[in-house]
Protein backbone atom coordinates (compact mmCIF):
# COMPACT_ATOMS: atom_id res chain seq x y z
CA UNK A 1 0.00 0.00 0.00
CA UNK A 2 2.85 2.37 0.74
CA UNK A 3 4.26 1.75 -2.72
CA UNK A 4 0.85 2.49 -4.30
CA UNK A 5 0.53 5.65 -2.21
CA UNK A 6 3.97 6.82 -3.31
CA UNK A 7 3.12 6.06 -6.92
CA UNK A 8 -0.13 7.98 -6.57
CA UNK A 9 1.72 10.99 -5.18
CA UNK A 10 4.20 10.87 -8.05
CA UNK A 11 1.35 10.70 -10.53
CA UNK A 12 -0.31 13.67 -8.87
CA UNK A 13 2.88 15.73 -9.06
CA UNK A 14 3.30 14.69 -12.69
CA UNK A 15 -0.23 15.76 -13.60
CA UNK A 16 0.17 19.16 -11.98
CA UNK A 17 3.58 19.55 -13.59
CA UNK A 18 2.15 18.78 -17.04
CA UNK A 19 -0.89 20.99 -16.47
CA UNK A 20 1.20 24.03 -15.59
CA UNK A 21 3.44 23.47 -18.61
CA UNK A 22 0.30 23.12 -20.72
CA UNK A 23 -0.83 26.57 -19.59
CA UNK A 24 2.34 28.22 -20.88
CA UNK A 25 2.53 26.12 -24.04
CA UNK A 26 -1.15 26.58 -24.88
CA UNK A 27 -1.03 30.35 -24.36
CA UNK A 28 2.10 30.70 -26.51
CA UNK A 29 0.76 28.39 -29.23
CA UNK A 30 -2.50 30.36 -29.46
CA UNK A 31 -0.43 33.31 -30.75
CA UNK A 32 2.17 31.31 -32.66
CA UNK A 33 2.52 32.05 -36.40
CA UNK A 34 0.76 29.36 -38.42
CA UNK A 35 -0.92 27.27 -35.74
CA UNK A 36 -2.24 30.32 -33.89
CA UNK A 37 -4.20 31.80 -36.80
CA UNK A 38 -7.93 32.39 -36.49
CA UNK A 39 -8.61 29.95 -39.33
CA UNK A 40 -7.14 27.04 -37.30
CA UNK A 41 -9.90 25.27 -35.28
CA UNK A 42 -9.69 25.40 -31.51
CA UNK A 43 -9.65 21.60 -31.31
CA UNK A 44 -6.53 21.48 -33.45
CA UNK A 45 -4.82 24.08 -31.25
CA UNK A 46 -5.80 22.09 -28.14
CA UNK A 47 -4.44 18.85 -29.58
CA UNK A 48 -1.18 20.51 -30.63
CA UNK A 49 -0.81 22.06 -27.17
CA UNK A 50 -1.21 18.65 -25.52
CA UNK A 51 1.33 17.05 -27.85
CA UNK A 52 3.82 19.89 -27.27
CA UNK A 53 3.31 19.54 -23.50
CA UNK A 54 4.10 15.83 -23.63
CA UNK A 55 7.35 16.62 -25.48
CA UNK A 56 8.45 19.49 -23.22
CA UNK A 57 7.35 18.17 -19.81
CA UNK A 58 10.23 15.68 -19.34
CA UNK A 59 12.77 18.44 -20.10
CA UNK A 60 11.52 20.99 -17.55
CA UNK A 61 12.49 20.32 -13.91
CA UNK A 62 9.75 19.85 -11.34
CA UNK A 63 8.26 23.13 -10.12
CA UNK A 64 7.36 22.02 -6.61
CA UNK A 65 8.37 19.28 -4.18
CA UNK A 66 5.86 19.71 -1.36
CA UNK A 67 2.07 19.20 -1.57
CA UNK A 68 0.29 21.80 -3.66
CA UNK A 69 -1.83 24.44 -1.95
CA UNK A 70 -4.63 26.48 -3.47
CA UNK A 71 -2.69 29.74 -3.31
CA UNK A 72 0.31 28.16 -5.03
CA UNK A 73 -1.84 26.66 -7.78
CA UNK A 74 -3.46 30.03 -8.43
CA UNK A 75 -0.07 31.77 -8.49
CA UNK A 76 1.54 29.22 -10.79
CA UNK A 77 -1.50 29.14 -13.07
CA UNK A 78 -1.51 32.94 -13.42
CA UNK A 79 2.24 33.25 -13.98
CA UNK A 80 2.39 30.42 -16.53
CA UNK A 81 -0.55 31.75 -18.55
CA UNK A 82 0.85 35.28 -18.48
CA UNK A 83 4.32 34.08 -19.50
CA UNK A 84 2.90 32.06 -22.40
CA UNK A 85 0.89 35.02 -23.67
CA UNK A 86 3.91 37.31 -23.33
CA UNK A 87 6.29 35.11 -25.32
CA UNK A 88 3.57 34.18 -27.79
CA UNK A 89 3.01 37.87 -28.46
CA UNK A 90 6.70 38.16 -29.27
CA UNK A 91 6.17 35.68 -32.11
CA UNK A 92 2.91 37.33 -33.21
CA UNK A 93 4.77 40.61 -33.76
CA UNK A 94 6.57 39.03 -36.72
CA UNK A 95 3.24 38.26 -38.42
CA UNK A 96 2.19 41.85 -37.77
CA UNK A 97 5.44 43.00 -39.37
CA UNK A 98 4.55 41.15 -42.58
CA UNK A 99 1.03 42.58 -42.53
CA UNK A 100 2.33 46.10 -41.95
CA UNK A 101 4.90 45.72 -44.73
CA UNK A 102 2.17 44.58 -47.11
CA UNK A 103 -0.01 47.54 -46.17
CA UNK A 104 2.85 50.01 -46.70
CA UNK A 105 3.70 48.45 -50.06
CA UNK A 106 0.07 48.45 -51.18
CA UNK A 107 -0.49 52.07 -50.19
CA UNK A 108 2.72 53.14 -51.92
CA UNK A 109 1.83 51.47 -55.23
CA UNK A 110 -1.92 52.18 -55.31
CA UNK A 111 -2.77 48.50 -54.84
CA UNK A 112 -4.51 48.78 -51.48
CA UNK A 113 -7.99 48.30 -52.95
CA UNK A 114 -7.21 45.36 -55.26
CA UNK A 115 -8.51 42.02 -54.02
CA UNK A 116 -8.64 43.32 -50.46
CA UNK A 117 -11.91 41.67 -49.40
CA UNK A 118 -11.22 39.01 -46.77
CA UNK A 119 -11.90 38.05 -43.17
CA UNK A 120 -9.33 40.60 -42.01
CA UNK A 121 -9.20 44.10 -43.52
CA UNK A 122 -5.84 43.84 -45.25
CA UNK A 123 -4.62 44.53 -48.80
CA UNK A 124 -3.86 41.61 -51.08
CA UNK A 125 -0.11 42.19 -50.82
CA UNK A 126 -0.34 41.82 -47.06
CA UNK A 127 -2.19 38.52 -47.40
CA UNK A 128 0.33 37.29 -49.96
CA UNK A 129 3.30 38.11 -47.74
CA UNK A 130 1.64 36.69 -44.63
CA UNK A 131 0.63 33.38 -46.23
CA UNK A 132 4.01 33.04 -47.92
CA UNK A 133 5.85 33.79 -44.68
CA UNK A 134 3.79 31.31 -42.67
CA UNK A 135 4.25 28.59 -45.28
CA UNK A 136 8.01 29.21 -45.45
CA UNK A 137 8.44 29.24 -41.67
CA UNK A 138 6.52 25.99 -41.18
CA UNK A 139 8.37 24.35 -44.06
CA UNK A 140 11.70 25.21 -42.40
CA UNK A 141 10.72 23.61 -39.07
CA UNK A 142 9.02 26.33 -37.05
CA UNK A 143 7.04 23.70 -35.10
CA UNK A 144 10.30 22.11 -33.89
CA UNK A 145 11.98 25.44 -33.13
CA UNK A 146 8.88 26.47 -31.19
CA UNK A 147 9.50 23.66 -28.69
CA UNK A 148 13.07 24.87 -28.12
CA UNK A 149 11.76 28.42 -27.87
CA UNK A 150 9.33 27.47 -25.08
CA UNK A 151 12.08 25.64 -23.18
CA UNK A 152 14.26 28.76 -23.38
CA UNK A 153 11.48 30.89 -21.90
CA UNK A 154 11.86 29.03 -18.58
CA UNK A 155 15.43 30.34 -18.34
CA UNK A 156 14.27 33.90 -18.99
CA UNK A 157 11.15 33.73 -16.84
CA UNK A 158 11.10 30.83 -14.37
CA UNK A 159 7.82 29.19 -13.42
CA UNK A 160 5.89 30.80 -10.59
CA UNK A 161 7.46 34.25 -10.99
CA UNK A 162 5.54 37.25 -12.22
CA UNK A 163 7.52 39.31 -14.75
CA UNK A 164 8.58 42.74 -13.60
CA UNK A 165 6.52 45.52 -15.14
CA UNK A 166 9.63 47.50 -16.09
CA UNK A 167 11.19 44.50 -17.82
CA UNK A 168 7.99 43.71 -19.71
CA UNK A 169 7.62 47.35 -20.78
CA UNK A 170 11.22 47.55 -21.98
CA UNK A 171 11.01 44.20 -23.79
CA UNK A 172 7.65 45.11 -25.34
CA UNK A 173 8.88 48.48 -26.59
CA UNK A 174 11.90 46.76 -28.16
CA UNK A 175 9.68 44.22 -29.89
CA UNK A 176 7.25 46.83 -31.23
CA UNK A 177 10.15 48.99 -32.44
CA UNK A 178 11.76 46.04 -34.14
CA UNK A 179 8.40 45.06 -35.69
CA UNK A 180 7.89 48.42 -37.37
CA UNK A 181 11.56 48.69 -38.34
CA UNK A 182 11.41 45.28 -39.99
CA UNK A 183 8.13 46.15 -41.72
CA UNK A 184 9.59 49.33 -43.21
CA UNK A 185 12.76 47.49 -44.29
CA UNK A 186 10.68 44.90 -46.12
CA UNK A 187 8.53 47.55 -47.83
CA UNK A 188 11.39 49.98 -48.53
CA UNK A 189 11.72 49.16 -52.28
CA UNK A 190 8.05 49.96 -52.83
CA UNK A 191 8.35 53.23 -50.91
CA UNK A 192 11.45 54.29 -52.88
CA UNK A 193 9.82 53.50 -56.24
CA UNK A 194 6.69 55.37 -55.18
CA UNK A 195 8.76 58.40 -54.19
CA UNK A 196 10.60 58.44 -57.51
CA UNK A 197 7.32 57.99 -59.37
CA UNK A 198 5.69 60.95 -57.61
CA UNK A 199 8.73 63.15 -58.18
CA UNK A 200 8.72 62.30 -61.89
CA UNK A 201 4.97 62.85 -62.05
CA UNK A 202 5.35 66.27 -60.43
CA UNK A 203 8.08 67.28 -62.87
CA UNK A 204 5.96 66.20 -65.86
CA UNK A 205 2.98 68.07 -64.48
CA UNK A 206 5.00 71.28 -64.16
CA UNK A 207 6.33 70.87 -67.70
CA UNK A 208 2.92 70.03 -69.22
CA UNK A 209 0.13 71.43 -67.01
CA UNK A 210 -2.55 70.57 -69.55
CA UNK A 211 -1.71 66.85 -69.49
CA UNK A 212 -3.69 64.67 -67.04
CA UNK A 213 -0.61 63.02 -65.63
CA UNK A 214 -2.55 61.19 -62.93
CA UNK A 215 -4.53 59.18 -65.50
CA UNK A 216 -1.43 58.52 -67.56
CA UNK A 217 0.79 57.54 -64.64
CA UNK A 218 -1.66 55.43 -62.62
CA UNK A 219 -1.23 52.29 -64.78
CA UNK A 220 2.55 52.74 -64.61
CA UNK A 221 2.75 52.68 -60.80
CA UNK A 222 0.35 49.74 -60.66
CA UNK A 223 2.40 47.74 -63.16
CA UNK A 224 5.63 48.73 -61.43
CA UNK A 225 4.24 47.58 -58.08
CA UNK A 226 3.25 44.19 -59.47
CA UNK A 227 6.64 43.74 -61.14
CA UNK A 228 8.44 44.67 -57.92
CA UNK A 229 6.23 42.26 -56.00
CA UNK A 230 7.09 39.39 -58.33
CA UNK A 231 10.81 40.13 -58.16
CA UNK A 232 11.22 40.93 -54.46
CA UNK A 233 8.87 38.51 -52.65
CA UNK A 234 11.55 35.77 -52.27
CA UNK A 235 14.06 38.23 -50.78
CA UNK A 236 11.42 39.81 -48.53
CA UNK A 237 10.27 36.47 -47.14
CA UNK A 238 13.83 35.23 -46.64
CA UNK A 239 14.79 38.41 -44.77
CA UNK A 240 11.72 38.01 -42.57
CA UNK A 241 12.51 34.36 -41.90
CA UNK A 242 16.07 35.19 -40.83
CA UNK A 243 14.75 37.79 -38.37
CA UNK A 244 12.27 35.25 -36.97
CA UNK A 245 14.99 32.63 -36.51
CA UNK A 246 17.23 35.13 -34.70
CA UNK A 247 14.40 35.87 -32.27
CA UNK A 248 13.67 32.17 -31.73
CA UNK A 249 17.31 31.62 -30.82
CA UNK A 250 17.35 34.59 -28.44
CA UNK A 251 13.84 35.47 -27.16
CA UNK A 252 15.16 38.02 -24.69
CA UNK A 253 16.51 40.30 -27.43
CA UNK A 254 14.67 42.40 -29.97
CA UNK A 255 16.06 40.49 -32.92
Amino acid sequence: MSAWAELLNLGQYGLWHGFLIFLRVGAALSLMPGFGEQSVPVRVKLGLSIVATLVIAPIIPSFHASPWGLSELVRFGATETLSGLLFGMGLRFFVMALQTAGTIAAQSTSLSQILGASAEPMPAIGHLLMIGGLALSLATGLHVKFLTYVVQTYDLLPAGQFPLATMVAEWGVMQVTHCFTLAFRLAAPFVIVSLLYNLALGAINRAMPQLMVAFVGAPAITAGGLILLALLVPMILWTWLEALQIFLNNPGAAG
